[in-house]
């Protein structure tokens, strides 16, 4: 089984990806016990490091994870492992698992929280020369785990929902999936986030749903293009008729959806507004209010 070529930071050192392993005692593989955030690095920048560590120190917080590094000292791991991997586009990922307990304990106090981290090549949903075809979704009748159960906003594992959809999107002949609430409302997608636009207001759930970083990054630049931006219920209705409907995603950025349970949205290419938010978007990884240098660090 060939690998991505990258590098990985466990067991407080770093080995090729290949070499990186877990103990199978260990609570994030055998009960999702985990947190994670990713990270994406573009020409050798990374793109709103501080959101992105920001959200993984309170998502360990939020399940009583403790991290073993502060936060420079993570920092400085998330730019060593993607120095050693030579990638200048790179996915890299900050894991925190509650780790193992001793003689397997079911107490989860017990246990020893591990960090990993590992850098492998920029991995994108939809590929740049894909995105004048877009995004074919379906709209799952599977259900959204409530965030009554497993809080969204704690970036988790707990994707068998999503992964269920995905079946059932591949045999409605669609790519994708987006799942509903228990009102039947949108919530998200596999690593995305969902917006919808109809005669120029963009809408986009704001329950049940990660707070995702490129999400923000949108509802940001709207209100610098002078767009109107709603965060609210969104229902399967408005699909129907919207004149565009995007994902946001750090794998990927912003990607067009152009077909929704097999039906094109609109005209079936990417709109006006979602183009004006990507390219927006992609510009602000230059801007260093956003983004910083690997190297610069590496030389903290």
């Amino acid at each position: 089984m060939s690998l991505p070529l990258g590098t990985a930071y466990i067991n407080q050192e770093f080995v090729p990806i290949e070499e990186a392993k877990i103990s199978i005692l260990d609570w994030g593989f055998l009960r999702s016990d985990a947190t994670y955030d990713v990270v994406h690095v573009w020409k050798g920048r990374f793109f709103r490091l501080d959101s992105h560590i920001d959200r993984f120190i309170e998502s360990a917080s939020r399940i009583h994870l403790t991290l073993p590094v502060d936060r420079p000292g993570l920092e400085k791991i998330l730019a060593e492992c993607t120095s050693r991997s030579g990638h200048d586009n790179a996915y890299v990922e900050m894991i925190l698992t509650r780790g193992v307990s001793p003689a397997f304990s079911r107490d989860p106090r017990d246990a020893e929280n591990q960090l990993i981290c590992f850098a492998i090549p920029f991995g994108w949903i939809l590929p740049p020369e894909d995105r004048h075809r877009g995004l074919a979704v379906a709209i799952s009748d599977i259900q959204r785990i409530p965030p009554e159960s497993v809080d969204p906003r704690v970036k988790n594992y707990h994707w068998l929902d999503f992964v269920m959809g995905l079946y059932d999107a591949f045999a409605r002949g669609s790519t994708n999936v987006i799942l509903r609430d228990g009102s039947g409302n949108l919530t998200e997608g596999p690593g995305f986030n969902v917006f919808v636009v109809k005669n120029k207001v963009i809408a986009t759930p704001n329950r049940g749903v990660l707070e995702g970083i490129t999400r923000r990054s949108v509802i940001e630049l709207a209100g610098e293009l002078g767009l109107t931006m709603e965060q609210r219920a969104v229902t399967v209705d408005e699909t129907l008729g919207a004149d565009e409907i995007f994902a946001t995603s750090t794998a990927g950025g912003i990607m067009p959806i152009t077909k929704i349970d097999n039906l094109p949205v609109s005209d079936g290419v990417m709109g006006d507004i979602t183009k004006r938010l990507l390219d927006a978007y992609w510009d602000r990884h230059v801007d260093p209010q956003f983004s910083i240098s690997v190297a610069e660090i590496l030389c903290r």
